[in-house]
């Protein structure tokens, strides 16, 4: 699976470094505008897969560069970053087009989980129509089934939408943490072993008869869904 793609418009280095070098540890391919000029020129001749940008910029700012990205690609996913955090503020973004808001400071794992979500309503990133698929395993979104080969395999609804996370990520290492906030929607407890029984639950069901293995364990990393 070919990498993600995203465009960083942010003219303070410390923090433009930090987005980068915690999307690349993610597996995502990253590029850097400082200033909203060739921030603009960048967003609309470059093939990327979302804009992370910021408000405040020199040369031209973001609520503008925003509005030229949205009169010629209605679809990107844009995420803006801001010290300014006031309902007008937030309004204006989202009128001229923006997806979210990110108010700083921030913690890189808020960024990454705001980015999944786009990634995930974004039509056509992660999945065609209401089918997610890895090796012959067929997830669907829709009919919220699942099957492997010729056979369907009944889920919880823990684990299907457990199936479905790695799905939307595979290839990705995702920590217990990621993992714990997007299914139960609880800050991850190291005291607490329900993220590894639900996991096997899975290998049981999609991965103990099959071939070839499809759910794998980084340790003390995570977990990730691929072929091998």
């Amino acid at each position: 699976m070919k990498a993600l793609k995203i465009l960083i418009i942010e003219d303070e280095p410390k923090v433009a470094g930090f987005i980068k070098k915690g999307l690349e540890e993610h597996f995502f391919e990253a590029d850097i505008a400082y200033d909203g000029l060739i921030g603009k020129k960048m967003a609309l001749g470059g093939d990327y897969n979302a804009i992370i940008l910021d408000v405040n910029l020199p040369h031209l700012n973001g609520f503008d560069i925003c509005k030229e990205i949205r009169s010629q690609n209605s679809k990107i996913p844009i995420l803006m970053l801001t010290a300014l955090g006031t309902t007008d503020d937030k309004l204006m973004g989202f009128d001229l087009g923006a997806d979210d808001y990110l108010i700083k400071p921030f913690e890189f794992k808020e960024l990454l989980a705001r980015l999944r979500v786009l990634f995930k309503r974004s039509e056509g990133i992660f999945a065609s129509g209401s089918i997610l698929k890895i090796a012959d395993l067929e997830l669907n979104t829709d009919s919220k089934t699942v099957k492997r080969g010729n056979k369907n395999i009944e889920l919880t609804a823990k684990e299907f939408a457990l199936l479905e996370f790695l799905l939307l990520n595979k290839g990705r290492v995702m920590s217990k943490a990621e993992i714990a906030e997007k299914i139960w929607e609880i800050t991850f407890d190291t005291g607490t072993n329900v993220i590894e029984v639900y996991v096997n639950f899975l290998r049981k069901k999609i991965d103990k008869d099959f071939s070839p293995k499809l759910i794998h364990t980084h340790i003390g990393m995570g977990y990730v869904l691929k072929e091998e």
